[in-house]
């Protein structure tokens, strides 16, 4: 269990994931949570989720936690750093989960000597199953990158990555939750079409894909492997994976990752 108390500018959903889910594991307690946001329903439910204190005062945070998470709109971090400067001293780590914001932009921002890390999360965090990387700044130490690995680890798979590929592991697991809901509906909605009640196809299409990357990630087989034992010859499955291919699934999924990358980009520059 870490001893630093964790504070969060910004209490919305991911924030609010975070400290569930960090709560959840047992790596902090609930008092060792704070989040500051301007919004009152968004202060209310980190505080009713996570069990932490939540205020409006930006200032609290930064005074009280020892690592402290910018979890703000991207278009939001300049004035969030502008308030915060001066007010974060070498002794804390600073840990940015916006999109898109570069370690410069936060270390000219908040001053040279603070310590700073970014990473990206994603929702699944909440239940543990979070997919997640990240990267330091110069100042950081190795302790900092433990903490921040600890603390991922705590709610899903963490990996290391060099700055320049934190834009690809946006678009692909920071944005990837949300494509991944859309197969399942779809998948349910295949299922309904064929007959089944709207319950029993939906909680077959989500355990079918929570089974299958459950099987990727047991066995270490490469998916194209894993989806040949599946298919027989001329059975219903490679008949399934021809409409597949017609309908050009492998090229949207492919596209909406591209594009999601692009536009964590486009932020990066004040897009």
């Amino acid at each position: 269990m870490l001893s630093e108390r964790i504070g969060f500018v910004g209490a919305g959903q991911m924030a609010t994931a975070l400290g569930q889910g960090l709560v959840k594991a047992g790596l902090v307690s609930a008092r060792q949570l704070l989040a500051s946001d301007p919004v009152p329903e968004a202060r209310e439910r980190f505080a009713q989720t996570s069990g932490g204190k939540a205020t409006a005062d930006n200032g609290e945070v930064a005074a009280a936690a020892d690592i402290v998470f910018l979890a703000v709109k991207p278009q939001q971090m300049g004035p969030v750093l502008s308030q915060l400067r001066g007010k974060l001293g070498a002794e804390k780590l600073v840990v940015s989960i916006a999109a898109g914001v570069r370690l410069a932009v936060l270390a000219e921002g908040l001053g040279q000597e603070v310590r700073v890390a970014r990473v990206m999360p994603n929702t699944p965090c909440l239940v543990g199953k979070g997919a997640c990387a990240y990267c330091l700044g110069d100042r950081a130490t190795a302790r900092d990158g433990e903490l921040v690995r600890q603390i991922l680890g705590a709610v899903g798979l963490a990996f290391p990555v060099e700055e320049k590929l934190m834009d690809a592991v946006t678009g692909l697991s920071g944005s990837g939750p949300a494509f991944v809901y859309v197969m399942i509906e779809a998948l349910a909605d295949g299922g309904v079409r064929m007959g089944l009640p709207r319950q029993v196809a939906l909680a077959l299409a989500a355990q079918t894909l929570l089974g299958a990357a459950e099987m990727v990630l047991a066995t270490g087989d490469h998916p194209g492997v894993l989806k040949d034992r599946v298919a027989s010859p001329g059975g219903t499955t490679i008949a399934g994976l021809q409409a597949l291919e017609a309908g050009g699934l492998r090229a949207a999924l492919m596209a909406a990752v591209e594009a999601a990358t692009r536009r964590s980009i486009e932020l990066a520059a004040g897009g």
